[in-house]
């Protein structure tokens, strides 16, 4: 009877995570799959289709919005440039983690519960494992992407700036000389149309939701910058976006070193591969061969 009562705990366990991570998978093909409208002026900031998780559910989870657990994940995502609710991907997270913890150790208690179809014995506890540490170690996979993402949009505003500064002497309104710079977008195409199709609505809510859906720094100080050009246009805005312009190349300029170095180290590592090949084929062998005679004239 107790063993019954164990093995539907643990088929409830294993199918509890089954659907949370069906339930990931469709909500990355809609994250993926959708496009906002390209005019969407009358939208609020959160979006009306945005999905929250209760309260009771969170302080079940013990995650607290105003945690710091909550913020740095809410902070990462921002800058990943995820607007769904970050207490849905901390409750998704906790409930991953704690269904793949339960799974291992109930399937390495009792390793032939599930058919292994000729893999080890312990692999499927060894999966959930490896599911429960992908999880726990979310941080640094997020933040490689939000480093990728935050260089793209460095370079776009970098080009967008050169072309503002283009238009200096024009006597084109700042939306139209944004307008003429879309072509040079692509990470930041979706969110600078909405900001323009909103900009007549209200110019300065554009703007902060601008800020808001880019998440990086270099973003907040490009919006800046354009609020400031709207505001007064002036000469000396465009020295200040000839100075942003220097420092967004640094920056870009101290990144390409970085990933020349990094690229260095690996290839210093795959240099060393043909070198231990070499070893094992034609120099081991002789080495065996030495401690075969060593012994033999020992004996």
């Amino acid at each position: 009877m107790g063993d019954q009562v164990y093995r539907l705990v643990v088929m409830l366990m294993v199918a509890g995570q089954f659907v949370v991570g069906v339930t990931m998978f469709i909500h990355l093909l809609r994250a993926i799959m959708h496009r906002r409208p390209r005019w969407s002026g009358f939208a609020g900031d959160e979006g009306p289709e945005r999905l929250t998780v209760p309260e009771g559910l969170l302080r079940v989870l013990g995650i607290s919005r105003s945690g710091a657990y909550y913020l740095e994940r809410e902070a990462i995502l921002a800058g990943c440039g995820l607007t769904f609710d970050p207490g849905l991907y901390a409750a998704i997270r906790r409930l991953l983690i704690i269904g793949s913890m339960g799974c291992g150790v109930a399937l390495a208690l009792y390793p032939n519960f599930i058919p292994s179809g000729g893999l080890p014995v312990y692999g499927p506890a060894a999966l959930s494992f490896a599911a429960a540490a992908v999880a726990l170690w979310d941080l640094p996979m997020l933040e490689a992407f939000r480093s990728y993402r935050s260089e793209r949009i460095m370079r776009e505003i970098h080009a967008i700036s050169n072309q503002l500064l283009y238009f200096a002497g024009s006597s084109l309104h700042i939306h139209a000389k944004l307008t003429r710079c879309l072509p040079y977008t692509s990470a930041i195409r979706g969110d600078l149309e909405r900001m323009l199709g909103e900009w007549y609505h209200d110019a300065d809510s554009a703007l902060r939701r601008f800020k808001q859906r880019l998440g990086t720094a270099e973003g907040a100080g490009f919006a800046e910058t354009i609020e400031a050009m709207r505001m007064h246009e002036d000469e000396a805005y465009y020295e200040l976006l000839k100075e942003r312009i220097a420092d967004y190349k640094a920056k870009l300029e101290l990144k390409k070193e970085s990933r020349k170095e990094s690229a260095s180290y690996v290839l210093f590592i795959l240099a060393g591969v043909p070198i231990l090949y070499t070893f094992q084929i034609f120099i081991y062998p002789w080495v065996q061969e030495g401690q075969k005679l060593f012994q033999s004239l020992n004996s």
